[in-house]
């Protein structure tokens, strides 16, 4: 059976569609063209690339047309008894494996459609009482405190928080603009306004780091995909640049420019987790907890569920309506019968 060779450079096999490839390699690329080419973001991009590889060194470097239905059965086997992993992860491999056979192999696979995906169990989400968000953001210091500030008080994910542009707030209408969030799409959510006056002095003193950036000759950013060849100079714009921007500028090897990436999502992950053990919560939080918390409180204090909806980005109300599962009194309001007895 032909194996694909791990390491040895690739380039487009000459020989047709048919013709084995020739490395572990060429098979990533392609699988990285046609991400691109559907416009998936770089994190599913990276996801799916790894699960492929793995999924390919598992069957021992095999040509993928040589695997079906079986071998796809036993990888996901191996992952939920070897390697113990959850339903949604065992998922999100076979989602990768399924647009590898069905976006990058050019065979026809009807078997495709009878894979059957791992069953998710119902979870419902660490809220946090506004108590405990208070006191857990006291615990926290510097940019990150502002950060988690603001996830919680705009319900945004962490890497929506992250990557937020200058021009994305907008202090007069008291309004974020997410832009390509989870799904590629755009939204626009609450900017709280107890945020304005320490997000405007956070901004000055980001203003004047871009500032001296730009006069040693450096201070560009990445462009959302193609932008930085329509708009030359946008790259160097104040209104472009990271709301929280990382504390050293890097140089982008394919353009030479000197860039400042924004601020890492692991920073603000390890201080809530540092807040978490200082403040002594006994619940699991994390920075999503902050983004389940807003929809909560939001419940309790009488939103309509639509309008939470509009905020969190969901797609299908159903998704926003877990959050009726974990308020004070229960989905529908009830009181237990032994506190009317008490």
């Amino acid at each position: 059976m032909p194996k694909l060779h791990p390491n040895r450079l690739l380039s487009m096999n000459p020989n047709g569609p048919q013709a084995p490839y020739r490395n572990l390699r060429q098979v990533l690329q392609l699988v990285k063209a046609r991400i691109e080419l559907r416009h998936l973001s770089p994190r599913t991009a990276q996801a799916y690339s790894r699960w492929i590889r793995q999924f390919i060194l598992f069957h021992g470097n095999r040509d993928p047309r040589e695997l079906g239905k079986r071998d796809i059965e036993a990888y996901l086997s191996n992952m939920a008894t070897t390697r113990k992993v959850s339903a949604s992860t065992q998922n999100q491999a076979l989602a990768a494996i399924l647009f590898l056979y069905r976006e990058v192999v050019p065979i026809d696979v009807p078997w495709l459609d009878n894979v059957v995906h791992a069953k998710r169990p119902k979870k419902l989400p660490v809220v946090l009482t506004p108590q405990e968000v208070q006191k857990l953001l006291a615990e926290m210091e510097g940019t990150s405190r502002l950060l988690g500030t603001l996830l919680y008080g705009a319900g945004l994910r962490l890497m929506e928080g992250c990557r937020l542009r200058v021009k994305d707030l907008d202090f007069e209408r008291l309004e974020v603009h997410v832009r390509e969030g989870k799904g590629g799409k755009d939204r626009k959510t609450m900017l709280p306004e107890k945020l304005v006056g320490r997000l405007k002095c956070h901004l000055f003193e980001a203003e004047l780091q871009h500032m001296q950036d730009l006069k040693e000759g450096k201070g560009w950013v990445e462009m959302p995909r193609s932008l930085d060849r329509k708009l030359k100079n946008a790259a160097r714009e104040w209104p472009w640049q990271w709301v929280f921007p990382a504390t050293t500028p890097y140089l982008h090897p394919p353009s030479q420019q000197w860039r400042r990436h924004h601020l890492h999502e692991t920073v603000i992950q390890k201080e809530i987790r540092r807040a978490v053990k200082d403040c002594r919560l006994t619940k699991r939080a994390s920075c999503h907890t902050l983004r389940h918390s807003f929809a909560t409180h939001l419940l309790e204090s009488g939103s309509d569920i639509r309008t939470i909806q509009e905020l969190l980005g969901h797609a299908d109300v159903r998704t926003t309506m877990i959050y009726t599962h974990v308020l004070n009194k229960g989905g529908l309001g009830t009181v237990s019968p032994l506190d009317r007895l008490l």
